[in-house]
């Protein structure tokens, strides 16, 4: 048989289809569509909260046993590290009832100068009291997911505190759970006021910093703003009630040559070992609503002028 005459083309077992450049170029695009509907029109919401409250019950199973080790684990600290909390408290609340003593008399004495400047009262902040489930896995974010949801009255952009200060606020809400954003996020940002000078400026997030930070933008480099100057929120922004603690200023670099300086941030709040955390109801949602816009006037008919 003349070899011109052999069939060289491969057995169907053997066919592959479409090149692997061909494949990879069409799902990558494909991909970046739907990255792009999803930032558009918001297609997976309805998904990912279907998802999240599906598996909502599976996560809370497999942290049971990590928060049995840890409920041991503390059981287990000792009696005397118990004790000596016990009496810090009691210090503190001592300190705290002579400091309530002082406060009662200036809180009575504002209620009457607002009353006479005709000024409305202070807005009063609702709270919930949520459970920290885990910390996100993403390596470039600094989240955290709680036990509470819109279910229980959760919104986005709730500010998210604990004891020693803020810590973030609601970014993602889902029926049984949300995703809350650290301060030390490298998307977070927050309105402060220093103590010290009333000055009001930005806080950013810095996750370079060890164990992650925060700093001051845009500071001028004669701006006065010294290491241990406190700042709270200034509450200019609708979302954060006024006078919670943020951060103390760590240092202060004034470089030569610059118009800024470095300010870098110590966070008031601890961001590792959370197990509480309390949600604070968006202080927007407490303001009157915005008046409505005037109608405007017809303009009035242009004289003729005489010849």
């Amino acid at each position: 048989m003349p070899l011109g005459t052999l069939d060289r083309t491969p057995p169907p077992f053997f066919k592959q289809g479409a090149s692997a450049l061909t494949r990879l170029i069409f799902f990558s695009a494909f991909a970046l569509f739907l990255m792009a509907a999803d930032t558009r029109f918001k297609l997976t919401q309805p998904v990912r909260a279907a998802i999240a409250t599906a598996l909502a019950p599976v996560e809370r199973a497999v942290m049971l046993p990590v928060r049995t080790g840890m409920t041991l684990r503390d059981y287990l600290a000792g009696i005397g590290g118990a004790l000596a909390r016990a009496d810090g408290a009691e210090r503190r609340l001592a300190e705290q009832a002579e400091r309530a003593n002082r406060v009662e008399p200036l809180e009575r004495e504002n209620a009457r100068l607002r009353g006479l400047l005709e000024l409305q009262p202070r807005f009063s902040a609702r709270t919930h009291a949520a459970e920290v489930l885990y910390e996100s896995s993403d390596l470039y974010t600094r989240k955290l997911v709680i036990d509470r949801g819109s279910s229980q009255g959760i919104v986005a952009a709730s500010p998210v505190i604990d004891a020693s200060g803020v810590l973030g606020q609601v970014t993602r809400v889902y029926p049984l759970s949300a995703e809350v954003s650290l301060l030390i996020d490298k998307d977070a940002a927050i309105p402060v006021r220093n103590l010290r000078t009333d000055a009001r400026a930005v806080a950013y997030g810095d996750p370079s910093a060890e164990g992650g930070g925060m700093e001051l933008r845009f500071i001028a480099a004669n701006a006065d703003i010294e290491p241990g100057d406190r700042l709270q929120t200034s509450g200019v922004d609708g979302v954060y009630p006024a006078g919670l603690e943020v951060a103390t200023v760590a240092s202060v670099d004034r470089r030569g040559g610059s118009q800024f300086a470095k300010v870098v941030l110590a966070p008031a709040a601890r961001f590792d070992g959370l197990r509480h955390v309390l949600v604070v109801e968006p202080l927007a949602l407490q303001l009157p609503a915005r008046p409505a816009p005037e109608p405007e006037l017809p303009a009035a008919p242009a004289k003729a002028r005489r010849p």
